[in-house]
């Protein structure tokens, strides 16, 4: 009786994973029949039509215009997050049975890999002989002390903060005198180094208060002009757009400085806030390259902390070579820090 009944449970088991693969086989039988249908074609056109618009934003978004609520630089803004809709186009397509779906996801798929598939590989590389590093330390950071340590401990060289109140800069400044000889602040930016600065000077934004900076920094390979700039802020508002007026005025006093500069080269660390693809920085990005870009491995997305969303923390380079570029763990500010290693020796080259 034991054996008949082990044996009644195989059988039915067996039943019923054979019942199993034959509903697999008439539910895929029936998607695929879908496919031959006249209304293959018909079907998804919508969807097709969301797709084609979706490579047109992403190709002609340097077009959009900012008149209204600066709607071409909050585009740009967020530029690399448009691939999201990408694999919500493919579901659909799928579900639809829908050839047009699927084959006009092809075109914003092809845009995005042009625009950003350089940024998934690896550039980074070994070598360098400066490290430097950015961090938008927060007014309203709780602990400035144990900020000021993570971001030592990161081996900067050349260090910059922006976002310093006159009550923490005390905090920041013996935090970090151990590691750094040099330092200046001007207004709410800072500068830590520990190599010698000359020719430090505040620079004019267009603000009314100092939130930018320069020194040369007089490193082992040769003197490096070194920018910290914070750019004013911009906000996202139902009745206003994107409020970047303020923020664009300050990117094109700050590229002039820029301009001006004499040593041949230049580092700029500093939160500018915009990326790299916003038209309204194009007074730096003309004339400076992103370390990230040229040296990262990914995005390097910098805020919110909690969840980057957008690369606002800049550090770009004229003159000098980005070997590495990284971001730091968090600290207690909504940002995170970004660091970069570069080569001013160019001797041999």
């Amino acid at each position: 009786m034991a054996q008949q009944a082990y044996m009644t449970e195989t059988d039915n088991g067996g039943s019923g994973s054979e019942h199993r693969r034959n509903r697999f086989r008439r539910l895929l039988g029936r998607w695929l029949a879908g496919w031959r249908e006249r209304g293959t074609w018909r079907r998804g056109i919508v969807t097709g039509a969301f797709a084609l618009a979706l490579a047109l934003v992403m190709v002609l978004h340097a077009h959009i215009p900012n008149r209204i609520g600066n709607l071409g630089s909050l585009t740009e803004t967020f530029l690399p997050w448009l691939g999201l809709f990408v694999p919500l186009v493919l579901v659909v397509g799928l579900v639809r049975r829908s050839a047009t779906a699927l084959i006009a996801a092809v075109l914003p798929v092809a845009v995005w890999l042009n625009l950003f598939g350089g940024l998934l590989s690896d550039k980074t590389a070994a070598g360098g002989d400066l490290t430097v590093a950015t961090h938008n330390v927060n007014a309203d950071n709780p602990d400035p002390e144990g900020t000021a340590r993570d971001v030592a401990a990161s081996g900067a060289d050349v260090l910059a903060l922006e976002e310093l109140t006159a009550t923490a800069v005390p905090v920041y400044e013996k935090a970090l005198a151990s590691t750094y000889k040099y330092h200046s602040v001007q207004g709410t930016v800072g500068l830590w180094s520990k190599y010698p600065l000359s020719g430090v000077k505040s620079v004019d934004l267009e603000l009314g208060w100092t939130r930018a900076m320069r020194a040369a920094v007089a490193t082992p390979s040769g003197d490096v002009a070194v920018y910290v700039a914070h750019l004013p802020s911009v906000r996202v508002k139902i009745e206003a757009g994107f409020t970047a007026r303020q923020r664009d005025k300050s990117a094109d006093a700050l590229g002039e400085a820029i301009a001006d500069e004499r040593l041949p080269r230049s580092v700029l660390l500093g939160d500018l806030n915009g990326t790299m693809n916003d038209r309204a920085l194009n007074a730096v990005t003309s004339q400076m390259r992103s370390t990230q870009g040229a040296a990262g491995n990914g995005f390097g997305f910098s805020w919110p902390a909690s969840f980057p969303a957008a690369r606002i923390d800049q550090i770009l380079v004229k003159g000098v070579e980005p070997v590495t570029s990284w971001t730091l763990p968090e600290t207690g500010s909504d940002h995170l820090p970004v660091a970069a290693r570069v080569k001013v020796d160019d001797s041999a080259s």
